[in-house]
């Protein structure tokens, strides 16, 4: 029972550092844009426009 002594302010001590944490990732606008990056991913970003002409790629081996 001793131990609690210890195990009580700790266990507080870590869940305000947690609170302290989720609210500045929250001020520091990390959830602002959530379904950006799966928008992002389905992007293509290898178009070329239409007045340049394509490239070609050599196979090396």
């Amino acid at each position: 029972m001793d131990v609690l002594i210890y195990l009580i302010p700790a266990s507080l001590l870590l869940a305000g550092g947690a609170l302290a944490a989720f609210l500045w990732s929250l001020k520091s606008g990390q959830y602002d844009d959530i379904e950006g990056a799966a928008h992002r991913i389905l992007m293509d970003d290898d178009d070329q426009p239409a007045d340049e002409p394509p490239t070609e790629r050599r196979r090396q081996g």
